[in-house]
């Protein structure tokens, strides 16, 4: 018999999804065979599975030690047989992952701001990434202790292209999780990046479109009108906030208005301003030229700040908020060079 006592990351998931990640192993009709002869009861009731918890909630089962051995999720099974919860792989990603600045952090989120060059996400089983440096940052710092990874894990809310750099939002419990996809998916917060492109652009736009991705080359094209059901409809925002003539270039504001991938790369990019230093979507001989410059090798493209609304039942203390990450480095240099900025 295993009794579990419900707490804060597991409060407000349905009771089968919870089983799901409990019991990964087992098949959702296991579950449900368990739940129908009480082998798993809620609170000493029988339970349907469609229960939502509560900070508090006790979830007994009543499975054999083997049988509960076959079917737990691997880290809970590790503790079980007393070898503890695995962390190397978060402790690694901490100490190997250099340059990631945390701008804000509450019980919920964390808002780093993510250095050019580092995967948000594993493309590959063998990667590090920033998943996994958030992990190691919340152990190191003793936010969380690493049997709480067994039914929760902090992640990413939002992805970056490797070579972006800015603001990451991070979730540091289910509620924070629940909050920040409740967010981006409703478009509650607005999302700013900054970035340098070819062209003088002297007046803010809204402009719109269609995006049609290629997964085989990884690049996506844009089209004024629906291109197939493949297409998504796209809007794009910018505001210049300097120009320079002489080297024909503006650095721009940009609100993304819908987060589709390349979107803000190839929008630019569609309408004769491309971003410098994109090796997808640039100008070759201008890219060519300020990588002999300034050693640029990727898009100067840096999600810059983060804006919430003034509403504290959707944001609780971030409510009114302005989150804002620092250019990184060579960027800043190139933007101070450049322009009165």
């Amino acid at each position: 018999m295993k009794e579990i006592v419900i707490k804060d990351n597991e409060a407000g998931k349905r009771l089968d999804k919870f089983l799901g990640q409990y019991l990964s192993k087992a098949s959702t009709g296991f579950i449900y065979k368990m739940l129908r002869k009480k082998n798993i009861v809620l609170n000493g009731k029988k339970a349907t599975g469609q229960e939502k918890l509560e900070n508090g909630d006790i979830v007994t089962l009543w499975l054999s030690d083997d049988t509960f051995l076959k079917f737990a999720n691997e880290r809970l099974a590790r503790v079980e047989r007393g070898e503890g919860v695995s962390v190397t792989e978060f402790t690694k990603a901490y100490k190997s992952i250099k340059g990631i600045e945390v701008i804000y952090e509450n019980k919920d989120v964390l808002f780093v701001n993510k250095p050019v060059g580092v995967l948000t996400q594993k493309a590959e089983q063998g990667d590090v990434s920033l998943n996994e440096w958030i992990v190691g940052y919340l152990l190191h710092e003793k936010t969380i202790e690493p049997e709480s990874l067994i039914t929760f894990r902090p992640s990413v809310s939002n992805r970056l292209d490797r070579n972006t750099s800015g603001i990451v939002i991070c979730a540091k419990t289910l509620q924070g999780a629940q909050m920040m996809a409740k967010g981006l998916k409703e478009r509650t917060f607005k999302k700013y990046y900054r970035t340098v492109v070819s062209g003088i652009i002297d007046k803010s736009e809204e402009i719109s479109g269609y995006l049609t991705k290629d997964s085989k080359t990884n690049t996506v094209t844009i089209s004024k009108n629906e291109d197939g059901d493949d297409s998504s409809y796209i809007e794009t925002a910018y505001s210049p906030v300097d120009t320079n003539s002489k080297w024909n270039l503006t650095f721009l504001e940009v609100e993304l208005r819908t987060g589709k991938t390349h979107q803000i790369r190839a929008h630019l990019s569609s309408i004769g301003h491309p971003i410098i230093g994109d090796p997808k979507y640039g100008n070759e001989k201008v890219n060519d030229s300020f990588k002999q410059t300034y050693g640029l090798k990727s898009q100067l493209l840096h999600c810059y700040r983060l804006e919430f609304p003034n509403d504290t039942e959707a944001f609780g203390e971030l409510a009114g908020k302005e989150i804002v990450a620092p250019l990184y480095s060579k960027f800043g240099n190139l933007v101070k060079d450049k322009f009165k900025e």
